[in-house]
């Protein structure tokens, strides 16, 4: 564990390194191949069939969070009521990505891409600003809610914008992808506020095994034409969703701690 005054420097720190980092690498456009995915096969005059479907436990985990989250059980869950806020835009981007996901895979292209990628976004940036205001400050995090979706949002319209313009550029979207995560990672080293918070490493493992998956999309596939890597990717990023949840119903404030700080 490190320090809450720690946190904050390094949080700050990484948050100008990024902006840095975008401001200064090179300018990379969206490659064409990356939407020639290996299972293309369709079932019940479903385009993609596999790669389409995989999307179902996004919806699943998306509605039990938003159901949870409205339901007077989850009173109990936060000490402060302004921190369910993020924690419903995350489960409303967790269930948009099975919508923009699905839609994206049905005729995966650039223009379809954009709905796949602002859910994604919405669901990462609202799991930064939870985290803030649990480890950090309530007030604090759920302040930067409105800004944090505002750029990763941004991030995605201004690849998108720079493509139609042919002068693809991922710089904005790749900074907001890497910052979320090493976010997500350094908030954890902070002391928390309730118990299973070690939880959300598990969104990080299947994230990153997620990410790990991309590259071998047609050698897996090529292994008995069974399954893709891609359709495994997103039942695994999918799977996130339920460690989430799991953490938010079986969590208790951690004694001694503070309601705001």
């Amino acid at each position: 564990m490190i320090s809450k005054r720690t946190g904050i420097v390094v949080l700050v720190v990484l948050s100008a390194l990024v902006v840095l980092a975008v401001l200064l690498a090179p300018r990379v456009a969206q490659p064409l191949s990356y939407h020639q995915f290996a299972d293309t096969r369709s079932w019940l005059f479903v385009r993609n069939f596999g790669d389409v479907v995989s999307n179902l436990p996004f919806a699943i985990f998306g509605i039990l969070g938003l159901v949870f989250l409205s339901s007077k059980s989850s009173a109990k869950t936060f000490l402060d009521p302004r921190e369910r806020w993020p924690y419903l835009t995350l489960s409303l981007g967790i269930l948009l990505t099975a919508f923009g996901s699905g839609y994206y895979h049905l005729i995966p292209n650039n223009a379809r891409l954009v709905w796949d990628r602002l859910p994604m976004t919405i669901a990462f940036m609202s799991l930064i600003s939870a985290m803030i205001a649990e480890v950090i400050d309530v007030t604090l995090g759920v302040r930067l809610l409105l800004p944090l979706l505002a750029i990763g949002i941004l991030s995605v319209v201004r690849w998108h914008y720079s493509e139609e313009r042919g002068a693809g550029d991922l710089r904005f979207y790749a900074g907001v992808q890497v910052y979320a995560v090493a976010a997500l990672l350094l908030l954890l080293l902070l002391p928390p506020r309730y118990t299973r918070t070690s939880d959300l490493v598990w969104v990080g493992v299947f994230y990153s095994l997620a990410k790990a998956l991309e590259a071998a999309d047609r050698p897996i596939f090529a292994l008995g034409h069974m399954v893709s890597e891609h359709t495994l990717k997103q039942l695994a990023a999918g799977a996130s969703g339920y460690f989430i949840l799991r953490m938010l119903k079986k969590r208790e404030p951690i004694t001694g701690i503070g309601q705001t700080v």
